[in-house]
């Protein structure tokens, strides 16, 4: 089969023959070509591949970025393929397959999703047992027909199946090309949660664990090619400048300097194609850039740096400072244009008349995710076809950014899926995969590296959104509870907002929620773990703790007096587990105090979805105003847990990561520029800087849910460690980062 040939409607009607004969994975999903990987191996299904020694080669659509998302997709194959753990290897599906052979790692709605790093997702986790499912019922139908016994007489575990009549066994690997043969009539069913034997009950480190260790797995800036060259990458300074001049004579005589090429954003791309795209994918140009291509990447880099380039700012250039775009969007909020309603009960009219009232103005800055390997990625463009070497948040989203950039037909891309140093959001629209192509079809024909420095990706971000807000309350003079809440937010690209998060609201008779965007800011928003999210969270924790004190109320009895009729008790649990691990109304050193908060991520509008996790921190500030974070404890529900070592070890993680945004994380802004470019000014934390975390699973609802855990564990951080420098200073941290606040006291 030609893959870069056209995907005619004859070619169509082949595989779709292809795919029933022999015998694909087809029941209850669109079907897809059963092709032999070579004559040792056929294949079993595209999903997978059983060797004669009985690895399990399983292909899986999503990629891996840490959180091993790989490996629970594994392992819910396993738990219905019955096979030995110990022999299963893991491939990245590929997306040109899944769109000639009709979708066939896309057998569910939404199928972007499917390429995506999500692992728990109900209808991904049904739809990979069900491939698991349905080759055990083939491998056991071969079986059964090579001993001439009813396939119910089989059973199957760890790679051996097993006729318990006459104790015959053969391996997976002995019957794998017969079951390859094989088409079943009907579909098995899977097990449910209660009957799991593997997932959830088993435990297991990744499934990459040892390649990790040993440095063998391929990132996407390992990536080595034949004939590869290299190119270093410079973007207009301010978000939506222009490229107004440059002169490459100047450096085509440097050592190794192949070409320079540029990236225009206003040239006409192939976005019409695009209709076709799963899920309409936003197809957004790229940036305007020059490049330098050369032999060696230093050889790129150094004449990079002497190559001239002027600029045109274009309307960013009217932002001065970041205290002008901060006063901007403060401003706004006393401001009705571009204001949307998101919740409006009641009447709030009445709330200044009060006796009561509590009212506060914060503000986050733009965040950058700042992932260990730098963006980066690898294409080759000819006249009949596109390759990229990507590591991709989404790779099926890659697949389609790589055919509207080049123009050529989606069926002629090929994208390689590598392993990601580091995503957080940053890799997820696949702008820089754009770029890579971008870069690459102005040298055609042979592979272009383009590797970001670090400078270029920090400054050329799309960041967790600066957002401001003004929450407002009246409060009962006998409950000391809200009565009225008015709760206003600006920002752009604001997501989500309090509307989705403030569950504080649902007892509360007359709230106004309304959201403004503010879209003369220039600034690219964009993914980020936990986007919008943690910016509300922290807003409102913090301001339920101001009500607390004004209330003369224990912060952690407030809110449960809160959620006293809320109709998930996983939130009072995990409030409850948590305080308890810390220790909650203990008496501290003076200089000392804990601070508590708690939010949910993937609510949706409903209480009993996503994630809800309660933080308590324990912080020391010394006279001088250094901040020492002692002891973070965290109790969460997320319904049940499939893998305890993995979830412990994403509520470390993301307790780390929305530490160090609450503490260090500013991008800031001159004359249109983001300032920051490396870790000399926009700081991480150090590993002495990081605080003993405890995990707490008392707070687990045991509902049938296993929603997430990457992004929810980031948001209470912050509020429970403003909430904790309160209860040791007295001070009220309103905005971050807190390293730039003057908590001293005396």
């Amino acid at each position: 089969m030609d893959d870069a040939a056209p995907l005619s409607a004859d070619r169509r009607d082949v595989l779709l023959g292809a795919a029933l004969l022999g015998g694909a994975l087809a029941i209850g999903y669109r079907p897809g070509a059963a092709l032999a990987a070579d004559a040792a191996t056929p294949e079993l299904t595209p999903w997978l591949l059983i060797s004669p020694d009985d690895t399990v080669t399983l292909r899986l659509p999503c990629p891996e970025f840490g959180n091993g998302a790989m490996t629970q997709q594994a392992q819910a194959v396993v738990e219905e393929l019955a096979c030995d753990w110990a022999k299963v290897k893991i491939e990245f599906a590929s997306t040109n397959r899944d769109l000639v052979n009709f979708g066939v790692y896309s057998p569910v709605p939404a199928a972007a999703a499917f390429f995506g790093g999500r692992s728990t997702i109900s209808f991904r986790t049904i739809a990979l047992q069900q491939v698991g499912a349905q080759a055990r019922e083939r491998l056991k139908t071969a079986a059964a027909a090579q001993w001439s016994v009813p396939v119910t007489e089989i059973t199957a575990a760890d790679s051996v199946l097993t006729h318990a009549p006459t104790g015959r066994t053969l391996r997976y690997g002995e019957v794998a090309a017969k079951a390859a043969t094989v088409s079943l009539t009907s579909q098995p069913v899977i097990k449910r949660p209660n009957q799991w034997t593997f997932l959830g009950k088993v435990p297991v480190g990744k499934v990459n664990n040892a390649e990790i260790v040993t440095g063998q797995l391929q990132y996407g800036i390992d990536v080595r090619v034949p004939g590869m060259v290299y190119a270093a990458l410079l973007q207009s300074p301010v978000h939506g400048g222009r490229l107004k001049s440059y002169d490459a004579k100047a450096v085509m005589g440097m050592p190794g300097v192949l070409a320079v090429v540029t990236v225009d954003p206003d040239e006409a791309r192939g976005v019409a194609a695009m209709s076709a795209a799963p899920l309409g994918y936003a197809m957004t140009a790229p940036r305007a850039a020059v490049a330098v291509i050369a032999d060696h990447s230093w050889q790129a880099r150094k004449a990079l740096d002497v190559l001239p380039v002027e600029w045109e700012d274009g309307h960013g250039a009217q932002w001065k400072s970041t205290q002008q775009l901060y006063d901007h969007a403060i401003k706004a909020l006393d401001s009705d244009d571009n204001v949307r309603i998101e919740k409006l009960t009641g009447d709030v009219s009445n709330i200044a008349k009060a006796s009561k009232v509590v009212e506060g103005i914060y503000l986050t800055p733009w965040c950058e995710q700042a992932p260990l390997e730098p963006l980066n990625g690898t294409a080759l463009v000819t006249a009949e076809k596109v390759e990229v070497w990507h590591p991709a948040q989404n790779s099926q989203q890659g697949h389609w950014v790589a055919s509207d950039e080049s123009g050529m037909s989606p069926d002629r891309v090929f994208f390689h899926q590598t392993y990601v140093g580091g995503a957080f959001g940053r890799r997820l629209e696949s702008d820089d995969v754009r770029m890579v192509v971008a870069v690459a079809k102005r040298f055609m024909g042979r592979p272009v590296h383009l590797i970001w420095s670090r400078e270029e990706m920090t400054r050329q971000g799309k960041y967790r959104p600066m957002v401001a807000a003004k929450l407002t309350a009246s409060l009962d003079e006998t409950t000391g509870l809200p009565t009225a809440i008015i709760a206003r937010q600006a920002a752009r690209g604001h997501y989500p907002r309090f509307a989705d998060t403030a569950y504080f609201m649902g007892p509360i008779p007359n709230v106004r929620v309304d959201a403004r965007e503010l879209p003369s800011v220039h600034v690219t928003p964009g993914p980020y773990r936990g986007p919008g999210y943690n910016s509300y969270v922290f807003m409102q924790e913090t301001f339920i703790d101001e009500c607390a004190v004004a209330a003369g109320i224990d912060p952690l009895e407030y809110r449960l007096k809160l959620l006293a009729n809320f109709p998930n008790p996983g939130w009072t649990k995990s409030l409850n587990a948590a305080a308890k691990g810390a220790g909650w109304g203990r008496k501290l050193p003076k200089g000392m105090g804990q601070g508590i908060a708690i939010g949910a991520w993937g609510l949706n509008g409903s209480p009993k979805a996503g994630t809800c996790v309660a933080t308590v921190a324990t912080v020391e500030v010394s006279k001088k105003g250094v901040i020492k974070v002692h002891q973070l404890d965290v109790a969460f529900d997320c319904g049940r847990v499939m893998n305890r070592d993995s979830v412990a070890n994403l509520i470390e993680g993301g307790s780390m990561f929305g530490l160090n945004m609450a503490m260090n994380e500013e991008m800031t802004v001159e004359n249109g520029r983001m300032v920051e470019g490396n870790f000399d000014t926009y700081p991480m934390l150090r590993m002495a800087d990081c605080p003993k975390i405890n995990v707490y699973f008392e707070g687990l609802s045991d509902t049938d849910k296993y929603a997430e855990m990457g992004e929810p564990p980031v948001a209470p951080v912050g509020p429970a460690v403003g909430n904790a420098i309160f209860s040791a200073t007295g001070k009220r941290l309103r905005r971050t980062p807190f390293r730039t606040q003057d908590v001293s006291w005396s």
